[in-house]
């Protein structure tokens, strides 16, 4: 399977606390919600014809238990987004639950790098469409330091936030992206997506010697 994250990002990078208050208020984070101002029909499109490639999950214990809150309260079943993840697999890398009450969920626990990203080599290597990331910020670090992601489905919101957990944290390994496609909604936000493109290169503007 691919591995995709898909994020919500403000333009200097942070993806925490997008959808409210109270969804991630870690280490003082007061500035939740910041992007539903700018929710509107292009940006539920775009989300509902990524959810439609899914075939399972990969979810940081607070994003899941965020969804696990919401989700199987929705049961229309026109509903893609919550069909998508009432009924597929969901995995969820984490040191301290114990036990998942949503069908379908397996703890992949253990040592972060080692336990946790064997599985989720595992995991990558069956046959299958995306296995996606949502949310899970504490995780993405995980795989962004071990090299796990395939693609980045990004979401930037015009907004600077100053603070809070970005994307890229020190310790992502360094490399060469590819820019496969840009779309914009009528709100404003840009939609990007990149897939890994291998290893840096490098050049120099340096004039010669004379």
């Amino acid at each position: 399977m691919k591995l995709t994250v898909t994020t919500f990002l403000s333009l200097d990078g942070v993806m925490q606390g997008p959808g409210g208050p109270e969804e991630d208020p870690g280490d003082g984070f007061d500035l939740g919600g910041w992007l539903v101002p700018f929710a509107d029909e292009d940006m539920g499109r775009q989300v509902v014809e990524w959810f439609g490639t899914a075939d399972a999950f990969l979810l940081g214990r607070r994003t899941y238990e965020i969804f696990a809150a919401h989700w199987p309260r929705v049961t229309d079943e026109n509903d893609p987004v919550a069909t998508g993840l009432n009924h597929l697999p969901k995995y969820v890398a984490t040191r301290t639950l114990d036990k998942a009450d949503w069908e379908g969920t397996t703890l992949l626990t253990g040592d972060a790098d080692g336990g946790v990203v064997a599985q989720i080599r595992e995991l990558k290597s069956r046959t299958g469409r995306d296995l996606q990331v949502h949310g899970s910020a504490n995780l993405i670090q995980t795989l962004t330091a071990n090299d796990l992601v395939d693609e980045y489905r990004l979401f930037v919101y015009p907004v600077v936030l100053g603070k809070g957990k970005r994307l890229f944290a020190p310790g992502s390994v360094p490399a060469t992206l590819r820019h496969t496609g840009t779309k914009a909604t009528a709100a404003g936000v840009t939609v990007h997506t990149y897939q890994r493109a291998g290893d840096l290169t490098f050049g120099s503007f340096a004039l010669d010697a004379e």
